[in-house]
């Protein structure tokens, strides 16, 4: 495409020479399970997003499902989550032995609508797990007062949302525990899968420590059932070299964030940004009923774009014993019908954004 969605590539040319000399020392040093890089990245994280701890885990998919099971989460129970959102959010609930039940989502900002919680919410809901969708964090405060009336422990997935902020706050700090993925598309991400898990909590941060190395804290002593989840090493070297910059990439897409809201067609729906929240546009998401015709009308002319979960989470058919119908949750089936990704980089010109622009107006006719 002449306008790609993403640029990894042109990402990794900008750090080439410190990333491969990172991974070089690594290989170099022998030590490629838990060691030093890993323990850095962990204390690096922790201190910019501002929580007591961090840890690495092998991906953002385990560590929702190792959060949950810290938290006790386990057959029989119900956590409560959005169904607009990527399969891994709910797929990691299931994992954790319990079952998923759906809040819809805001019109505004696709994210959960604390007002549609007290519906979904039952004796057997022992968690609430917000997503931070595209980019902007959800309204976690407003969660966490539904939550906290009830007892029920909130878990912040936040794997799109790497140096977001709500209320002063980053995201990832938002929850009782919080979930990274640094899968490689993400705005800090690995060359390779990789996620981390965030807390505020010291004992329920030894407890994922724990979950994450088979349940054991010596690897003699087994005290529960766990997993072989650990962040690499090598990618633990490369996003320490990734967190130096996230920041100034996040501020060039919100750059391209602001080319978007200027050259797009008036009749488009732009990302909401709530009063107190920065967004870092994981993904910058378009809405509009000719989603298709703008899609093909931007492949035409060479611009890649992609809508995401058009069938959503509680339509896939793995949930079809739930019974759920199109017309449950009106606005997750209006956001799966309309949603658009345009190409969002933080190498993209004003130039870009133009050109994808006139796509997107040739798409409406």
């Amino acid at each position: 495409m002449a306008v790609g969605l993403m640029d990894i590539k042109g990402q990794y040319a900008e750090l080439q020479e410190r990333i491969e000399s990172a991974v070089l020392d690594v290989l170099r040093g022998g030590r490629v399970i838990l060691g030093p890089n890993v323990k850095a990245f962990e204390g690096e994280a922790a201190a910019y997003l501002g929580t007591a701890g961090a840890v690495g885990v092998a991906n953002g998919t385990d560590g929702l499902t190792i959060a949950l099971r810290a938290l006790g989460v386990g057959p029989g129970d119900e956590v409560v989550t959005v169904p607009f959102t990527f399969y891994a959010s709910v797929e990691a609930i299931a994992q954790a032995g319990a079952r998923p039940v759906f809040a819809d989502i805001r019109p505004d900002t696709l994210n959960m609508d604390p007002d549609k919680l007290d519906a979904a919410i039952t004796a057997r809901t022992k968690a609430i797990m917000p997503v931070d969708l595209f980019g902007l964090p959800a309204d976690v405060d407003a969660v966490k007062a539904v939550a906290a009336t009830r007892g029920i422990p909130v878990v912040e997935d936040a794997c799109q949302a790497w140096g977001a902020t709500y209320k002063g706050r980053h995201a990832g700090s938002l929850g009782d525990l919080a979930v990274f993925s640094f899968f490689p598309t993400k705005n800090l991400g690995g060359f390779g899968d990789g996620g981390l898990v965030t807390g505020h909590d010291g004992d329920l941060l030894q407890t994922v420590r724990e979950l994450r190395f088979h349940g054991s804290k010596d690897k003699k002593a087994f005290t529960s059932i766990g997993f072989n989840s650990r962040l690499d090493e090598v990618q633990a070297a490369i996003l320490r070299v990734e967190l130096e910059v996230v920041d100034a990439w996040n501020a060039r897409r919100a750059q391209v964030a602001t080319w978007y809201d200027a050259h797009l067609p008036r009749e488009v729906l732009r990302p909401c940004v709530p009063e107190g929240s920065t967004h870092v546009y994981h993904l910058y998401v378009m809405r509009h009923p000719r989603r298709d015709a703008i899609a093909a009308a931007c492949r035409d002319r060479q611009v890649d774009c992609a809508a995401y979960y058009v069938t959503p989470c509680h339509l896939q058919p793995v949930f079809a014993e739930m019974g759920h119908l199109p017309g449950d949750f009106p606005v997750t089936d209006a956001a799966a019908a309309q949603n658009l990704a345009l190409p969002m980089h933080p190498n993209l010109t004003e130039e870009h954004v133009e050109e994808v622009a006139a796509a997107v107006a040739a798409g409406l006719g």
